[in-house]
């Protein structure tokens, strides 16, 4: 199993570099980059607004002459050579294409992934910032489902066809039906302060007072400020993984080893937790990688907008909204190394539920 574990982690390496290799020729092909948005700021779209630009380059707009006309900007018309080397130079558009990437790989190998062009912070702080509330909003979140769903889908699995089912299959399909921020904002104008109760609270992680509460105050503020948005996370995420369940189940039901097992006079819990369970866990197990990055990451980002909480998705998204390269870059970094670390831990728990699969004898 060394071995096996060794070989998926030099594997990571081609991958990670394949996909930063697609994702850098694409950003850096795309129009209105950096330098484009701020010669557009410079020439009369909020210049004061432009960060870490000297405070002479807009006299120099005015006063200049110089045509640009055939510059690779589209913005650059009437604006003098000198404030375009140096917004190249700024946001380091002055270096060849290829030595621009071959820099980024060498910082990327030693978790350097520089500081954002419009926050004026490192993007290794930036990340560690908000990271406390994706992972509050992900790790909650994937508990819950996997701890509502498995039950569920087993329940839903032995009781087949019974009026428990058909109730419990019509709430699972109302739930994945309504799409979270939707339920999201249902739950706002009900519990927060809407129209009707104010029993949560509107925005925020944690209260403005949370370093004066005791311990046991700041366990409750917290879990109180998360009771909305990861309701509204979960209602929308744990139907599928319940019909997977529960589809799961009923293959493994009736196969021929179960049925063997019942003839020998097993009781159904014997059945159903010790043999059934491990094989049908498989299938769900597969999905976990997936359902974590897409909570962590993607599914998390409207929430995160309509309940106010500054996390990783809504950084990620500003970021390419404003061509940050480099946090666009860092966050890409780390949510890919983040899921094929997953994904290996994915392969891991398949042993430790089956002992029978071994991967390191397949290679």
């Amino acid at each position: 199993m060394a071995h096996y574990i060794l070989r998926r982690l030099l594997l990571m390496i081609p991958t990670l570099l394949g996909i930063m290799t697609l994702n850098f020729i694409i950003i850096q092909s795309a129009p209105g980059g950096p330098v484009d948005q701020a010669l557009a700021k410079l020439q009369g779209y909020s210049t004061s607004s432009l960060q870490r630009v000297d405070a002479g380059a807009s006299s120099e707009v005015s006063s200049s002459s110089s045509d640009n006309s055939t510059s690779k900007y589209r913005g650059a018309q009437g604006m003098p050579a000198e404030l375009i080397d140096e917004l190249e130079q700024l946001y380091g558009f002055d270096k060849p294409l290829h030595e621009r990437y071959f820099s980024m790989l060498w910082n990327y190998l030693r978790f350097d992934f520089g500081d954002s062009f419009y926050r004026e912070r490192s993007v290794i702080d930036l990340i560690l910032d908000k990271m406390p509330v994706s992972i509050s909003l992900g790790l909650w979140t994937t508990l819950l489902v996997y701890g509502i769903s498995i039950p569920l889908g087993i329940k839903k699995a032995v009781r087949h066809g019974s009026r428990f089912d058909v109730w419990s299959s019509t709430i699972v399909t109302i739930g994945f039906a309504i799409p979270n921020f939707l339920f999201a904002i249902l739950l706002i104008v009900v519990f927060a302060g809407g129209s009707y109760f104010s029993w949560f609270p509107l925005r925020g992680l944690v209260s403005s007072n949370f370093d004066q509460l005791s311990l046991g105050e700041q366990i409750i503020d917290y879990f109180w400020h998360l009771a909305l948005p990861v309701t509204a996370m979960v209602i929308s995420s744990f139907a599928t993984l319940t019909m997977l369940t529960k589809n799961s189940f009923l293959d493994e039901v009736n196969k021929q080893y179960v049925l063997t097992a019942r003839a020998k006079g097993l009781s159904e819990n014997r059945v159903l937790y010790g043999h059934v369970f491990r094989n049908a866990m498989l299938l769900v197990i597969s999905g976990l990688p997936a359902t974590l990055i897409s909570i962590f990451l993607t599914g998390s980002f409207l929430i995160e907008v309509i309940f106010s909480l500054d996390g990783l998705g809504l950084l990620g998204f500003e970021s390419v909204v404003n061509r940050d390269y480099p946090v666009v870059f860092g966050t890409l970094y780390m949510s890919t190394l983040l899921g094929l670390v997953l994904k290996l831990i994915s392969d891991l728990t398949y042993t430790f539920i089956d002992p029978r699969i071994d991967f390191e004898s397949r290679a």
